[in-house]
Formats: structure tokens, sequence, C-alpha cells
């Protein structure tokens, strides 16, 4: 991993102007697509449709993270439209390693993502088939809220489980991230920097995810 990687979330957009919006963050390295079911969090969000049109509108890969109370059911509606990496939640998924190959099997990478609430150590079985694992950093659900700060601490515990496993899934992290802390949360192992509304916030999006990534990448020094 030779830079931090920034993923701005589609969830704090204007939709009344998307197509100028997804162009407004073309220096970013992914799309981050919420889909919200309105039962596993209690904000509704949206589905695949705008997902397909997202993916006609922008050259950048897309990042789908599943807040939904079934992504067994959910998953397949997006990895045929394309998605590059589908992430769903360990705490909504009883067959985790069947879903995971569900989705490797369709040509996407397979991400894992735990509320603030659940330990790192429920991936213990689970980390040698992951393609990334997303630390929620706030609850989720709704964006603009305050990074929790002991995730940290949950981010190192990561960090050390995936050297115990000697495997190196991208480590997302989802949740009240800005330039001011994107150095704390790539030296305790992160490497993907999910921001809503700190790049649509702000008039010069382009500017905004260049100061996040360049907040964040001396910090890769400490991870090495």
């Amino acid at each position: 991993m030779k830079n931090v990687l920034i993923a701005p979330s589609v969830l704090s957009a204007d939709f009344s102007c998307l197509k100028s919006e997804l162009d407004s963050i073309a220096s970013a390295d992914y799309i981050h697509y919420d889909v919200m079911d309105g039962h596993f969090v209690p904000n509704i969000s949206f589905g695949p449709e705008i997902f397909s049109y997202c993916k006609k509108s922008s050259d950048l890969p897309i990042d789908v993270h599943l807040m939904v109370t079934n992504p067994s059911e959910i998953a397949p509606l997006f990895l045929q439209r394309g998605a590059d990496i589908v992430t769903f939640h360990y705490e909504a998924e009883v067959h985790s390693h069947r879903l995971i190959h569900l989705i490797k099997d369709s040509g996407a990478k397979a991400g894992i993502s735990l509320c603030p609430g659940t330990p790192v150590s429920v991936l213990e079985n689970l980390i040698d088939d992951l393609d990334l694992v997303l630390i929620m950093t706030v609850n989720p659900g709704f964006g603009g809220q305050k990074f929790i700060t002991h995730s940290i601490e949950k981010l190192y515990a990561l960090k050390e489980l995936c050297r115990k496993h000697d495997v190196s899934p991208l480590i997302e992290v989802d949740g009240g991230v800005s330039a001011d802390n994107a150095g704390k949360v790539v030296a305790a192992g992160a490497n993907m920097l999910v921001a809503g509304s700190a790049v649509f916030g702000q008039t010069d999006r382009a500017k905004t995810i260049e100061a996040i990534r360049l907040a964040g990448e001396p910090a890769l020094i400490i991870q090495a």
C-alpha cells in the first residue's frame, strides 16, 4: 500500500445534481455507496438503480456498504450491476463465509463491517478470506456524526489480528473522518478512508480529498 485511499460517501452528496457531484470527486480512489434499509439502521438511502447511474457516470470503482438486515439477498443486486467491493455487516449475517465467497465468485472484493460495539475478535475465523475490513467509527445510519475516539484502539487490534494471520486486507474507516484525524487512523492501521460531509461539505472537493490524503500518508511510515 503506497498511499492512502480516499472514498467519498455519496450519502452526503446533493442528489439534485448528482452527475456534477460525482465529477467533483474524480480525484478520489473509490465512491463509497451506502445502502440502508430502515431496519438494520434507522435511515433509508438508495438502491441498485441509483448505483447503476453512479456506475455509468463515473470512472471510479464503487465500494458498496450494505447496512441491511438481509445482505445475502441484497448483495446480488449490486454484484450484477458491477460493484467493485461489497461489504456487509457481521452483525447482520449468520452465514458470513457463504456470503464472502458469493461476492468473490462474482468477481468483486468482499468486505465485512463492524459496528462500534463489535470487537475485532469476531473476525478470527474470517480474516483469512477477507479483502477488506470496515471499522465503523460512528454508529451507522447517518452522515455527519462525530468520530468515536476509542475506535483507534480497535484499529490497532485489527492490525495485530492481520499480522497474526499474515494477511493484508484493506482496512477502511467510516465515520467522522477528516484531515484533522486522518493521521491518527492511518497510524493505527487504516489505509482507506471514507469521508462524506468532510468532502461534500466543501466547495473545492479535489483540494479537500488531497488534504485528507496528505494528512494520512505520513503515518504510513508508522504502519510499516
